[in-house]
């Protein structure tokens, strides 16, 4: 099962930007759809985006769309999340997950079809 570990997090102003990073190791990094969560207290951890396995496709949450950009380096087994014009809304741990290509399509974005998750990094976005 491969491992994810997110890097990037931050506090930031309103308006601000962050770029996430989740590095994989220990499986075949194009074999995995890739996707970005994030997860607030008292919520229900949510969906944000995901990218398919060659950059192809890509999906987000009505919410980020504009501001958020997922993108893949396969190369380097990495996912990036760049985060612009962010709000306090945003505020969130937010996790990178993966799962198998060809198991389900990409409008399937529930949390429960993806097998594996990294620890986690907060973001806090200040007023």
């Amino acid at each position: 099962q491969v491992q994810l570990v997110e890097s990037g997090g931050g506090l930031v102003q309103a308006g601000g930007s962050l770029r996430l990073s989740c590095a994989a190791s220990g499986g075949t990094f194009t074999t995995y759809t890739m996707g970005w969560f994030r997860h607030t207290p008292g919520k229900e951890r949510e969906f944000v985006a995901h990218i398919s396995w060659d950059a192809d496709r890509t999906y987000y949450r009505d919410s980020v769309k504009g501001r958020f950009t997922i993108s893949r380096d396969n190369a380097k087994n990495t996912v990036y999340l760049q985060m612009n014009t962010l709000k306090p809304a945003d505020t969130a741990v937010y996790y990178c997950a993966a799962r198998p290509r060809f198991k389900y399509s990409t409008a399937t974005i529930t949390s429960t079809s993806y097998t594996s998750w990294g620890q986690g990094t907060q973001v806090t976005v200040s007023s």
